[in-house]
């Protein structure tokens, strides 16, 4: 169920199977190591994010997930198959490098992607008409895709992508090339999707919209992803901060603050302890201290993937262009 907007679902992945699993996932282009034993483990209904900068092997990952390409060594199992193509039609796939004919007018567009999954064209045309009046696009549904703008396009084709009602729906890059409110749109989409049960899993080198959408992430860098798990996992590889503010400036309960407590003026910052806050509180208050303020501050996703993943990874990630078509 989702929470406030914004907020990812909770994860509830221990007593959900797995829509994707792979072990140990290598491949190799032209000698080149592109992906160097990647494990995944995504569960049905989950929002997964594959978070990365651009030449980290997100695409390459997500093609050897499909079937598109195939490992040179490990083993994937895709809805309970371990040939990806035989569960082909229930899977949607919206690829990094766009494409739609532009004379195709919209709802054609939306019926023809549907065709290659299986969906009668009549059908695929009652649907797409449908699918577009729902996501306020009816007005469009008789445009060629050339007469439309660069956002609108990309949702027609996010659309076709979902018009054969698929189990599994797999993004590369999704936001990419799209400007704030587009992308607002389609995380709502994304938020839609889960909580009807279908599992997304999208690649991006935006950390915002892996913070703010998915349930689980695996961060990868340079072939290898040396993090896989629940977000709030990831973040708490860095200690929670506390601020603290005090009326008084000495007291015996000195003592009880960490030894990495910096002062600054009336504010006093440090890590959360071990113990938690409350033998803290305790000491604070018998000591006298005068607690004027405090706070708990946890990582963001940001410091959790620099920790994890190291500087130049995310200078990479950071330095990723928003253009479509990056090689990822």
């Amino acid at each position: 169920m989702q929470t406030e907007l914004g907020e990812p679902r909770p994860a509830d992945n221990h007593a959900r199977p797995l829509a994707i699993e792979a072990r140990g996932l290598v491949k190799r282009f032209d000698g080149t190591l592109a992906v160097d034993g990647v494990d995944i483990a995504v569960p049905e209904g989950a929002i997964y994010g594959i978070l990365g900068p651009n030449g980290a092997g997100k695409t390459t990952t997500l093609r050897m997930l499909l079937g598109i390409i195939d490992p040179d060594e490990g083993t994937r199992r895709v809805l309970g198959h371990d040939r990806p193509h035989d569960v082909a039609r229930l899977i949607g796939y919206l690829p990094e490098e766009r494409g739609l004919y532009p004379s195709m007018k919209a709802y054609e567009a939306i019926a023809f992607m549907g065709a290659l999954r299986g969906v009668p064209l009549k059908e695929g045309r009652e649907r797409g008409r449908e699918l577009l009046e729902g996501h306020g696009l009816g007005h469009a549904a008789d445009r060629q895709i050339r007469q439309l703008s660069k956002g609108m396009a990309q949702t027609v084709q996010l659309l076709g992508t979902l018009v054969h009602k698929p189990k599994l729906v797999v993004l590369d890059e999704p936001f990419s090339g799209l400007d704030a409110l587009n992308q607002g749109k389609l995380e709502q989409m994304i938020r839609r999707l889960a909580d009807d049960g279908t599992t997304v899993i999208f690649s991006t080198h935006v950390i915002a919209h892996a913070e703010r959408l998915c349930e689980q992430i695996a961060i990868i860098a340079g072939g290898k992803v040396p993090f896989a798990g629940r977000v709030d996992e990831a973040r708490d590889r860095i200690p929670a901060q506390v601020r603290l503010e005090t009326a008084h400036v000495d007291g015996p309960w000195r003592t009880a603050l960490p030894a990495n407590a910096r002062h600054e003026g009336t504010f006093w910052y440090f890590d959360l302890p071990d113990t938690g806050i409350e033998p803290l509180l305790r000491a604070l208050i018998e000591g006298e201290a005068g607690i004027l303020s405090l706070s708990i501050e946890r990582a963001g996703l940001h410091d959790a993937f620099v920790a994890i993943a190291g500087e130049a990874a995310a200078r990479a990630l950071e330095a990723s262009p928003e253009e479509e078509g990056t090689r990822s």
